[in-house]
């Protein structure tokens, strides 16, 4: 059975959100606050349209499907503007995980195949508005093409007729309760369009519908019961939070059984506060929401660690973690985690270019600029393949050191992350 999910979208035109396709009445001028709309209220993937004219345009718009890569807590999809595969390379690396070719475009329909021996056919999605067409290229599809995105939901018959490929269904008018005879075809896999842009604070209590109904949808279903844990004196269990990316652990807090089944119902880390005494959804008022990655009970099933991804600060201090009071230490050297090693080197480095220090070698590259930058970068990685022809291991290690240093200078001087590296390469 294919899980349904529900999917809003966002026609992105002249860097704002506008009601549709043919309709470009703008409903926000920041589409990352629909963003962080659909992240609270349970979307499940995000489409995201492309509707700009000109080169400049199209830059612009990519700039912002990257922001908007970034702040999801859902696969973003991104479609419109696609013109040769550079396009769709552009869509990926922007974060997105699926890019769909407009099979409208015969231009689109000539280079499905080249992207998808490129990307892989789990990446390439095809919008389509008569299921004509999909008669007309069905094996090309179904070698190339791991779904498609159907703009008619008149066409939701025809389609199912032709190919068992899933399909989204965009629908941008339809009573609520109509969504669950949408839904009922096995081949639509999702609903996007203005139905689930104008209700998106309807989707958790359209999940329960759904499974009221027998609709297969995505929710988290949890393992042990409330039963299955080992309660302190207060009848509660405490709850460790971790920033699922860098395991940071951010904060203590704990749960009461209402707290945990909300947890698991929404999505999004819900506790008991002890000292309100009062069910506690964190960012409820700051906004600093922690969306659940993973739970997990400890051998007595008396803790629970949660790894989520945290908007802004844990801490109601502000600070990134609670943990931030040092009581005593001892000297050690934290060179295990090679992340952290990168992020530490590479945070003394931006220091020295806001904080220049005399002497530094660091300092006098971003002194001499970009040139001499690139000439250092590329001079090491000479060094790199001269070292691999020695047979001692040890002088290749100390170029490639050297050449990672130089590239997080070059990192720095055109403003480029760790975690906008470590995060593409995840997407590839």
């Amino acid at each position: 059975m294919i899980t349904k999910k529900f999917v809003p979208c966002i026609y992105l035109y002249h860097e704002h959100a506008v009601k549709s396709l043919g309709d470009l009445s703008v409903v926000e001028t920041d589409p990352l606050r629909l963003v962080d709309y659909y992240n609270e209220n349970n979307a499940d993937e995000l489409i995201v349209f492309d509707m700009s004219e000109s080169d400049e345009e199209h830059d612009a718009a990519l700039d912002i499907l990257k922001e908007i890569c970034e702040i999801a807590e859902v696969d973003v999809i991104g479609a419109g503007n696609i013109k040769r595969m550079e396009d769709v390379k552009k869509l990926l690396y922007a974060g997105c995980k699926k890019a769909v070719l407009d099979y409208e475009k015969e231009s689109n329909i000539a280079i499905t195949e080249e992207v998808s021996l490129k990307f892989g056919k789990d990446k390439i999605l095809a919008g389509y508005n008569d299921a004509q067409v999909l008669a007309a290229n069905k094996e090309l599809l179904e070698t190339y093409i791991s779904g498609m995105v159907l703009m008619n939901p008149h066409q939701i018959r025809e389609t199912q007729k032709i190919t068992g490929l899933p399909f989204y269904v965009q629908i941008n008018r339809i009573a609520l309760n109509k969504l669950m005879e949408i839904f009922a075809y096995d081949g639509v896999c999702g609903v996007t369009g203005n139905t689930i842009n104008d209700n998106y604070r309807e989707i958790l209590s359209l999940k329960n519908l759904c499974r009221e109904n027998g609709i297969q949808v995505e929710t988290f279903e949890a393992a042990f019961q409330w039963s299955d844990f080992h309660l302190n004196s207060d009848g509660m269990i405490p709850v460790v939070v971790q920033d699922y990316r860098t395991l940071e652990v951010l904060m203590v807090a704990y749960m009461n059984e209402e707290a945990y089944n909300l947890t698991i119902s929404t999505g999004k880390m819900t506790y008991y506060s002890r000292s309100r005494s009062e069910l506690w959804l964190k960012g409820a008022t700051s906004g600093h929401f922690q969306y659940v990655k993973s739970l997990a009970a400890d051998c007595d099933m008396d803790t629970i660690l949660a790894r989520v991804s945290q908007v802004g600060a844990a801490c109601h201090t502000g600070a990134r973690s609670c943990f931030f009071n040092e009581i005593t230490k001892k000297d050690y050297e934290e060179s295990s985690n090679p992340l952290q090693v990168f992020e530490e080197v590479f945070d003394i480095i931006k220091d020295r270019k806001l904080h220049p220090k005399e002497g530094s070698y660091t300092n006098y590259l971003f002194e001499k600029g970009i040139d001499k930058i690139l000439k250092k970068l590329g001079e090491e990685a000479t060094e790199i393949v001269i070292a691999a022809k020695n047979p001692n291991p040890n002088e290749i290690k100390y170029e490639i050191s050297d050449f990672l240093y130089h590239m997080m200078v070059l990192m720095a001087e055109k403003d480029v992350t760790w975690e906008e590296i470590t995060t593409e390469l995840a997407n590839r």
